[in-house]
């Protein structure tokens, strides 16, 4: 009986892709629908069908006559439905791979840009926003794709450059005729926020000739909260050996814990990053490899061999990714992972401070940066923060080299 209810399912799950697909059925679009048919829980199509506009959005696709691109997707009500639609099209190869948050972050920036009235400051940010904020993340990415922080970072940015020209609009200025005290008046003012971003504008708008004005880098003088060493050991030795907690978590904690990562450059490790030779194991956070103890080096590569994305529909079991996530062909998210560590008794942010508090202690800034994969400058603040001052040691070990 439980066969020939599944079979009734599967007939269902069938006639329902008939309708959707339409006649005669798009070429790009058959791996897609193959994806759908022969997916092995039916229900969860059917579900899918049912319960979502997707079908409307099928048929739409089926009977344009244009090709199927990502502008021409554009062109449809942003949403939750149309993001995942679009993973499933990538996943079966209907359309090409798309760095999804920058062309987001692109779309967004451009929209913002044009609310402005005046066509100097259209003219402005998008110099500021497009040529500088955008371009220096293309750079910095490589063949990366933009992770929703960084485009948060971006939006942030605008938004500042935005607060201080409406700042000066409202004072008859422009960032051009505003002088040093008009700025100094504002820093010391309640209305103040989003300094560091909007210091930022003001230095590039000098770099450009476009103002006189002077905004001072913030000095970092060290983490702001509270560095607990022994409540670190106590959940690393918890997720070390704690059965009960699921596999992806006790992995992803662990490497906030002991190797000071954030969840956003956890989520994007690939099996490419896990390298085995000579019975060690090795994780590449940087440009040289980790060499990971027991019991963390078996949990990695149990991990690498039982991951499974939460993709229902669209999943070729071919992810690369360490931690796959619910969009098929994509990792998991920050904020996700975030908010399972959080769950955890982990707090992230914390928690990678007092890990690099405690490393930048034991280990020059150079090697912090290469196994870690953090800049140069950042390994030395939190060098001198920890009052783990290598170069000093380097130095004083040149000077007793010098006089024997």
């Amino acid at each position: 009986m439980a066969v020939l209810h599944s079979d009734v399912i599967a007939c269902g799950k069938t006639q329902r892709l008939v309708r959707a697909a339409g006649h005669p059925l798009r070429p790009e679009l058959h791996a897609f629908y193959d994806n759908l048919a022969n997916y092995e829980r039916p229900t969860t199509v059917l579900r899918w069908l049912d319960q979502s506009s997707a079908p409307a959005i099928l048929r739409e696709l089926s009977a344009d006559t244009r090709l199927l691109t990502h502008a021409a997707l554009d062109k449809l009500p942003d949403g939750k439905l149309l993001t995942h639609l679009r993973s499933i099209l990538v996943a079966t190869g209907a359309l090409p791979p798309r760095d999804e948050q920058m062309a987001r972050i692109e779309r967004w920036t451009s929209h913002i840009i044009a609310d402005r009235n005046d066509p100097g400051e259209q003219q402005l940010l998008h110099a500021y926003a497009v040529w500088h904020l955008l371009r220096r993340l293309r750079a910095r990415l490589g063949s990366a794709d933009t992770t929703h922080g960084q485009a948060v970072v971006v939006q942030q940015h605008v938004r500042a450059a935005i607060k201080m020209l409406d700042w000066c609009t409202a004072r008859d200025l422009t960032i051009t005729t505003a002088r040093q005290g008009d700025l100094d008046n504002w820093l010391s003012s309640d209305d103040a926020s989003h300094r560091r971003q909007v210091g930022n504008f003001v230095r590039w708008a000098k770099k450009q000739k476009l103002t006189t004005l002077e905004f001072p880098a913030v000095k970092w003088d060290g983490p702001a909260g509270v560095i607990d060493t022994e409540a670190r050991w106590e959940n690393a030795r918890r997720l070390l050996h704690d059965h009960t907690v699921d596999h992806e978590d006790r992995v992803a904690g662990l490497l906030v814990l002991l190797y000071a990562q954030w969840p956003a450059a956890i989520s994007r490790l690939t099996l490419a990053h896990v390298q085995t030779s000579g019975g060690t194991v090795g994780l590449r956070l940087g440009r040289e490899p980790v060499v990971l103890p027991e019991p963390l080096a078996g949990l990695v590569l149990e991990l690498a061999d039982r991951r499974r994305g939460h993709a229902a529909l669209g999943d070729q079991g071919t992810s690369p990714w360490l931690f796959p996530g619910g969009r098929p062909g994509h990792p998991i998210s920050s904020a996700r992972m975030t908010e399972r560590l959080r769950q955890l008794g982990i707090q992230s942010g914390r928690s990678r401070s007092t890990a690099l508090f405690q490393l930048a202690t034991d280990l020059p800034a150079a090697i912090l940066a290469r196994m870690l994969g953090i800049h140069i400058s950042v390994a030395v603040a939190w060098q001198r923060a920890s009052s783990g001052d290598w170069m000093t040691y380097a130095a004083d070990v040149s000077r007793r080299n010098e006089v024997t």
